[in-house]
């Protein structure tokens, strides 16, 4: 199909054959043709269509509300109806499309998804502040029952206050912050989801120039109040109540500040939003505080958890309860319980061998790269054991002109309110001293926030052990790490600790990003 103009952002044009209303029996080929335009108008992509030197009056598609179907090789069929979510959809005019041939067909297809998906969640003409009244991308993609919960948890002060009072988590970000003023002196910031504001306080703090919170919950409320009780620091503060999604800055940030991180780095799935945030607002070459996340993962052997869990099926194996026989659902009650991932934290010997890290740029990342995660895994056993299962941590860098920082989550460094995770399988593997181990971390996003998790280890008298997890739905154990004798055949030297745990020079572009991740973690604040 012929673009006759095509600037991204600015409008699209494509040739057809006929366009009609749907009421109408046929489409007449017209003697002159008909020009179909995408384009923005007031922050909301439309479609029109124009004939000779003029629009036709009455078409105008909305792409907000609009959905396309292919009804013939040559056909479509466009309907538009009301965005208002209040009310029972009830679309109110139909459009009908002739093409000229089956790849024009194809590429108007894709122009028109194209527009929906991106241009219309960009909100380029939206005044700040301003909120579009079409589906933005985070919308498109979160069911609205999770989003609402979502948004209500974060937006209760007893939620917050659990968080800051996560000292290695507040104090690493303040440190992080205060120790490279020369990045924050005289820049503009915005903080992404900045819940009680604190991080924009603390940008204020390093000489910001001005910071633009921005936070869709509730919340925002809150920080509007604690930012005019410090007004020393709020003159230079704007809270926007949006998502980074849909909202308009009224200039670009030179840092991007927030704290996106979930259980194994990516659950809540507000990294993607993070993403978003750098593509819409941050300058080229512009800071992200923080820059890198590292997914770090090794075997466990547990036995004592391995029992716990299964013991929890126990109750189905009754064959008498009040006369009914519950082994019929023991196998899916067993099955169910391990379908759950292990929130806790964890003694580092009970580890099997050395971790290794997946790595996320988030300076590099697309926002896609989220939807699905596939980690190949291989590791060498440094005892002979049961291999009960999969732990991971995550860390992540400030990567700072002046200081590099890292926040760890890491078994034995201090203890964060994201603990550690542990994913059990239900058949453990039995292996060697020396022995490999292989398998497979497949994460899948969904719709709740959430991922759904495949794990695949194998190695070992039984060779293979699979499970699927939701990390949606974690069992909280969150117990301090017990005391554990070391194995007979566990040498001193093979017992991990936080400062082992490795950059891979091939995960990493950066050589300045290539250093120890706790030389510099922790809260001390200087």
């Amino acid at each position: 199909m012929e673009v006759l103009a095509g600037q991204k952002h600015k409008h699209l044009e494509f040739t057809l054959v006929a366009v009609s209303e749907l009421s109408s029996s046929s489409v007449p080929p017209s003697s002159t043709p008909v020009i179909a335009r995408f384009s923005v108008d007031s922050g909301v992509a439309e479609l029109r269509f124009r004939q000779d030197s003029g629009f036709i009056d009455g078409f105008n598609v909305n792409l907000g509300t609009a959905q396309l179907f292919k009804v013939g090789p040559l056909k479509s069929l466009c309907i538009s109806g009301s965005s208002d979510s209040n009310k029972e959809k009830s679309y109110a005019q139909g459009v009908t499309i002739l093409f000229r041939n089956e790849e024009e067909s194809k590429d108007f297809h894709s122009a028109f998804e194209q527009w929906q998906n991106e241009d219309v969640t960009q909100g380029t003409h939206l005044p700040n502040g301003a909120i579009s009244d079409v589906k933005s991308k985070f919308d498109n993609k979160i069911e609205s029952s999770s989003a609402k919960m979502y948004f209500h948890y974060y937006g209760q002060l007893l939620h917050q206050q659990n968080m800051l009072q996560d000292y290695v988590r507040t104090g690493t970000y303040y440190a992080a912050v205060i120790e490279n003023r020369a990045d924050f002196t005289g820049r503009v910031v915005v903080d992404v989801g900045a819940g009680s504001g604190i991080l924009s306080l603390f940008a204020a703090q390093a000489g910001a120039k001005h910071v633009y919170a921005v936070e869709a919950s509730e919340m925002a409320e809150y920080a509007r109040k604690l930012i005019a009780g410090n007004p020393s620091l709020g003159q230079r503060i704007t809270v926007i109540k949006g998502k980074v999604e849909e909202v308009e800055l009224p200039e670009k940030a030179d840092i991007l500040i927030s704290e996106p991180l979930g259980t194994l780095l990516v659950n809540e799935r507000m990294l993607e939003s993070y993403i978003i945030a750098r593509d819409r607002f941050l300058v080229p070459k512009g800071k992200m505080f923080p820059s890198v996340g590292r997914i770090h993962m090794a075997p466990f052997s547990d036995e004592y958890l391995f029992v716990e869990i299964a013991n929890k099926a126990l109750f189905w194996q009754q064959q008498n309860y009040y006369g009914v026989d519950l082994t019929a659902l023991h196998g899916s009650a067993f099955q169910g319980y391990f379908s759950q991932p292990v929130v806790d934290a964890f003694d580092p010997r009970l580890l099997v061998s050395p971790p290794m890290s997946h790595v996320i740029d988030f300076n590099e990342a697309k926002e896609e790269d989220l939807y699905e995660i596939d980690i190949p895994l291989k590791f060498v056993a440094s005892v002979g054991t049961r291999v009960h299962g999969l732990a991971c941590w995550f860390d992540v860098l400030f990567n700072g002109s002046t200081v590099q920082r890292w926040l760890t989550t890491a078994p034995g460094a201090p203890t964060t309110h994201w603990y550690q995770i542990r994913c059990v399988l239900s058949q453990p593997i039995y292996v060697m001293a020396g022995q490999e181990i292989t398998g497979r971390l497949h994460m899948v996003a969904h719709n709740a926030q959430s991922y759904t998790i495949y794990l695949t280890l194998s190695g070992g008298i039984i060779q293979s052990s699979s499970c699927k997890l939701d990390l949606k739905e974690p069992y909280y154990r969150m117990s301090q790490p017990q005391p554990y004798t070391t194995a007979q055949d566990q040498q001193p030297h093979q017992l991990l600790q936080p400062q082992d745990i490795p950059i891979h020079t091939d995960d990493l572009e950066e050589p300045k990003l290539l250093q120890q991740p706790l030389e510099n973690s922790g809260a001390q604040l200087q």
